[in-house]
């Protein structure tokens, strides 16, 4: 993608996707630092996420100086410290301050401003956990994770029918299968903490375990007639295929078949009178772990419909559908919309 030109939210997902397979990926989140700075953002509000994207690939790529610099630009270009969108920028500026050595102090601080969002952001289990992970901070996470929890579930058990009682298991509402509530998401960042930790199961792994069967079951049975609308970009297409042939019959025999049939649901819904719609970024590592936690294959269509209701709950891996004619096409080709997917529903 050139660098000089301006950034419009398409190429943001993008780059959220793909920066970390490029060959120079620290090159990618420099370039997204400049064009936030330089005014190179189609959508001057984007400059936040712009930078916090930049944070985190420098994070992953163990710089935490760069890291840190990013986030602590990304914060001052959101509206203020409480905008909900900065939240994963004062984790990652966390996980820097760890990397930098002698500043777990202000780490800690962040992170136990940001503990409040446990509550209410089912974005935050993932993004806080992970920091504390990164600080060597685990069991402070599952404490954490845990007293949330019991907060959460206690209200909505209270609300349900009233006081709390620790003899049964509290009333949860799952959510839709493709935006699950905070509660699941508390859960599953709890279960997969304690499984890091080596700690014995208890009631609250068992309920994780039970809403993760019930979003498969609910999302295989929203999708018994339509497409799970998993988008595989071209590199984790080639893998998939070749490491489950037997999946050509689902997501097609090629790229270009993958890409046709996509666009065709899509097509096909909208014309159902859906609105909003998208598709989800998926990777083979992803799916993998999946199958791995729910002890199935990947191939399975039962453990397929749950790792899309994972990755479609995820704000990050939606891709609009559709782009402007003239856009860059949802696909990530580098062609213009109506040069490549477009036609694709009508072959």
């Amino acid at each position: 993608m050139p660098t000089r030109e301006t950034l419009t939210k398409a190429d943001l997902a993008e780059l959220r996707r793909s920066a970390l397979g490029m060959a120079d990926p620290l090159g990618v989140a420099a370039d997204l630092a400049e064009a936030a700075e330089q005014g190179r953002l189609e959508d001057p509000d984007d400059a936040g996420d712009a930078l916090t994207l930049a944070a985190e690939i420098a994070e992953i790529r163990a710089r935490p100086e760069a890291a840190l610099r990013y986030a602590e630009q990304a914060l001052a270009a959101y509206p203020s410290g409480d905008d909900p969108r900065a939240g994963f920028a004062r984790a990652l500026r966390a996980r820097a301050l760890f990397r930098a050595g002698g500043r777990d102090d202000e780490a800690m601080a962040e992170l136990t401003a940001l503990r409040q969002l446990l509550l209410v952001q089912p974005d935050a289990p993932a993004y806080v956990s992970a920091a504390l992970d990164a600080g060597g901070r685990s069991a402070t996470a599952e404490t954490w994770l845990s007293e949330a929890v019991d907060t959460v579930l206690g209200d909505r058990a209270t609300a349900a029918s009233g006081p709390a009682s620790t003899a049964i298991d509290p009333v949860v509402d799952l959510g839709p299968p493709d935006a699950p509530g905070v509660a699941f998401f508390l859960l599953q960042q709890r279960h997969r903490v304690r499984r890091n930790l080596n700690l014995p199961h208890d009631r609250q792994d068992d309920l994780a375990d039970r809403l993760e069967t019930q979003l498969v079951r609910r999302a295989g049975e929203r999708r018994d007639s339509e497409s799970d609308l998993l988008f595989w970009p071209r590199a984790e297409f080639d893998r998939l295929l070749a490491e489950h042939p037997a999946l050509s019959e689902v997501y097609g025999p090629d790229w270009d078949a993958h890409r046709g049939r996509l666009e065709t649901e899509l097509v096909r819904l909208r014309g159902a009178g859906q609105a909003g719609l998208g598709v989800f970024g998926a990777t083979v590592p992803g799916l993998t772990a999946f199958a791995g936690r729910r002890g199935g294959d990947p191939a399975d269509a039962s453990v397929r419909a749950g790792y899309a209701a994972e990755v479609s709950a995820r704000p990050s891996a939606r891709i609009a559908w559709p782009p402007e004619r003239n856009d860059a096409c949802w696909c990530g080709s580098g062609l213009k919309y109506k040069k490549d997917c477009l036609p694709r529903s009508r072959s």
